[in-house]
This record gives C-alpha cells, structure tokens and sequence, in this order.
C-alpha cells in the first residue's frame, strides 16, 4: 500500500465532508474501496460516478499502480451553463 493524498471536489467534499484526507491504497480500484468502507450511501454514489486525476492527469486505468505522495482528485460530475 502508498500513502496517497486524496482532495474531494464539489458534491464529494460535500458528501465526505472535509476536503482533502490521506489513505493508504495501492490503486485506484483500491482507493475507491477504502474510502467507500463506512461511507455514507450519498458518498458511495459520488464516488461511482466521479472521475480522478492523480497528479493533476486523468487516470483512466484504474488498476495503474500508485507512487509515494501521489495526489488523487476526486472530481464528480459538475453542471453549469
């Protein structure tokens, strides 16, 4: 497992209410699942339909490894016009 900063984003602060944490995880798959464990269902559903960037890059292949201090955006659909 690596240490990975975590920054929530809009409707994911909200739900997870702070806006940043550090967890230990070894990939994407893996951080979704450790911050889900006793989450709130309204988390939970955040989580599902966010994207993430690690180190400000879209990270699409969510079994990639994790490095030492990498950070993890939790970015949730936004709406806007």
């Amino acid at each position: 497992m690596t240490a990975v900063t975590v920054r929530f984003f809009a409707a994911a602060r909200e739900a997870f209410g702070t806006r940043q944490t550090t967890v230990s995880a070894a990939n994407l798959d893996d951080l979704v699942a450790v911050l889900s464990t006793d989450a709130s269902a309204e988390a939970v559903t955040v989580l599902s339909r966010s994207s993430f960037l690690v180190n400000a890059l879209a990270r699409t292949d969510r079994g990639e490894a994790f490095a030492e201090g990498d950070t993890v955006d939790v970015l949730p659909p936004f709406a806007g016009g």
